[in-house]
């Protein structure tokens, strides 16, 4: 007699990855040992044809999509645009889920209507012992309780330690393309959050996320241009502007990454305002603004770096 069929899960994976086939390879290993078996779309940013062909091999099975170029961030809303289950959950190519996490993820999500975004706790490390200091930050948030949501109100999260609501997702348009790459997650989040789809910390819900270590050269001033960005595309127009001005000063005094941040936002600032500037309500903004006096009653020395600047 064959064996039934397991249940459909309500949950799909969506996992990036680009030039590291080991990595992607380790990741579907410990997604197909999950008791969930969720179906994994994987999106190769890389143009590699065996790392392709390793994918598609995996005994898992999972679906490869191959957009031929690299698509940073928006290469996970490609994969939410191929999934049939109501809900999604990221991975990146060295990251996954604890065994039960995507069950409670669905069944919160199932329970609370109201909840766009779930930002899972995230454990760093092969031995998975360590706490990812994003935890701590969202842990903290200065945001009251919203009794339509479990856990914390936030205003953002870790990309590869997310499980959306894939309709909550679409609607605002998934990732941005403007930003590409490097927190990305900010302008989600408060896209979610403007059009009434909250976004959540929930500890309870674990995802492993083992970094090689290697250096990233340039992640700086990715993160400064898309902070910047953010701010052009939803926030008030002085506060950009003071924001924009001060990066030009930090460039002029050569700061860290400050030139390249400041180039890549000018670059891209046309576009932004022309075609995709749309301003928070104020009630979001005032959420934003909240969570940005809360940063910096904590770390006043560090500039605030906080969820919102993830």
């Amino acid at each position: 007699m064959a064996e039934p069929e397991p249940p459909t899960a309500p949950v799909t994976v969506a996992m990036i990855t680009r030039g590291r086939p080991a990595g992607a390879l380790h990741t579907l290993d410990r997604l197909a040992a999950l008791p969930e078996r969720p179906p994994v779309i994987v999106v190769d940013n890389g143009t590699d044809p065996a790392t392709a062909r390793a994918l598609l091999s995996h005994p898992s099975s999972p679906r490869v999509l191959r957009p031929g170029r690299n698509t940073g961030a928006v290469g996970r809303t490609l994969a939410v645009r191929h999934a049939r289950t109501p809900y999604v959950a990221f991975s990146d190519d060295d990251s996954w889920w604890e065994p039960g996490s995507l069950t409670r993820a669905a069944a919160l999500l199932d329970a609370h209507p109201a909840l766009g975004l779930l930002a899972a706790r995230t454990l760093v490390g092969a031995s998975g012992r360590a706490e990812d200091p994003l935890n701590g930050v969202l842990a903290a948030s200065p945001l009251p309780p919203d009794p339509r949501l479990p856990g914390l109100p936030v205003l953002g999260f870790l990309g590869c330690a997310a499980v959306a609501r894939r309709s909550a997702f679409l609607a605002v348009g998934g990732f941005h393309p403007l930003l590409f790459f490097g927190a990305e997650e900010t302008l989600l989040a408060l896209d979610l959050t403007a059009r009434g789809h909250g976004v959540a910390y929930v500890p309870e819900v674990v995802a492993r996320h083992a970094p090689d270590g290697a250096p990233r050269p340039g992640r700086t001033a990715l993160v400064r241009r898309n902070a910047l960005l953010t701010d052009w595309l939803r926030r008030p127009l002085p506060l950009a502007t003071r924001r924009t001005l001060g990066c030009a000063l930090d460039a002029l005094r050569a700061g860290p990454g400050a030139a390249t941040a400041l180039a890549g936002t000018l670059d891209r600032l046309p576009r932004a305002l022309l075609r995709h500037r749309a301003p928070l309500p104020p009630a979001t903004e005032r959420a934003v603004r909240e969570v940005e006096r809360g940063t910096a009653r904590h770390s006043p020395a560090s500039g605030a770096p906080t969820e919102v600047s993830r």
